[in-house]
């Protein structure tokens, strides 16, 4: 079977940027293909770099990476060199709430996805979710922040068996209401409908972003509250940054 060149393009998203040098910066990106990366693109803070209109938050890229090339201090490794990058279409720019949302979506990456970890599945599913997050419809927004969070949590290996009580392995009943918790899983005596449950287990397991989206609007008050403390179980004790931007500005 045929192997991919190692300088072969890659898809990828612009996850967070920060200053290297006078003239350049390093970058986080999400590739589909090698997972989280540290690259290094030079010369990109110049004015006349053809990087600069490319390497957005939120535009879909095709980016060529040379051999390592410096050491990120940050994480004490190796990044390689950012030899070119397209433009490779995209959503318009995310702007208000929708920017928010957006890189809460890149800080989750950040924090949760180890580099050189590749999830194919993950890289679609977020580029599917972000022009959703622009839409007017905030259930349908909620919805698909809702399915971003469990589709991360399952690629990380950080979800449960939603069909399955975890203590017990007994199967959730879809008369049922559940809890789901940082620690314990899926537990008895919740507020979660089994049959909310089973409906997300199913279109994990199928794959179907919209099938995933759908699901998760038959319980998104009880969702966001069980996820949001999944994911800062797993976060540990710092607060997300965006969460707390975004905090701070309700508190205006």
């Amino acid at each position: 079977m045929a192997t991919r060149s190692p300088r072969a393009p890659l898809t990828a998203y612009v996850l967070h940027r920060y200053d290297w040098s006078e003239s350049s910066v390093i970058l986080d990106l999400l590739t589909r293909e090698q997972g989280r990366l540290a690259v290094v693109a030079r010369g990109a803070k110049k004015p006349y770099s053809n990087f600069r209109s490319v390497l957005l938050p939120f535009q879909r890229v095709h980016v060529s990476l040379s051999g390592a090339a410096a050491k990120d201090e940050a994480t004490n490794s190796e990044v390689q060199n950012l030899r070119s990058a397209e433009w490779a279409g995209g959503t318009a720019m995310l702007t208000g709430a929708a920017l928010f949302s957006g890189f809460y979506l890149n800080e989750l990456l950040m924090k949760l996805l180890a580099r050189h970890d590749p999830h194919a599945l993950l890289f679609d599913v977020y580029a599917l979710t972000l022009p959703e997050l622009a839409s007017n419809d905030e259930a349908r927004v909620q919805s698909a922040l809702r399915a971003f969070e469990l589709t991360l949590l399952q690629q990380t290996g950080l979800l449960p068996d939603l069909s399955l009580v975890t203590l017990t392995q007994a199967p959730v009943r879809a008369e049922r209401h559940y809890a789901l918790m940082p620690e314990a899983g899926v537990a008895a005596e919740g507020e979660i409908a089994g049959d909310a449950l089973i409906g997300l287990q199913a279109a994990l397991l199928h794959g179907s972003v919209p099938a995933l989206q759908q699901a998760c609007r038959a319980a998104l008050p009880e969702l966001k509250s069980a996820l949001r403390g999944m994911v800062q179980h797993h976060l540990g004790s710092s607060m997300l940054r965006t969460r707390q931007v975004m905090v701070d500005v309700q508190n205006l």
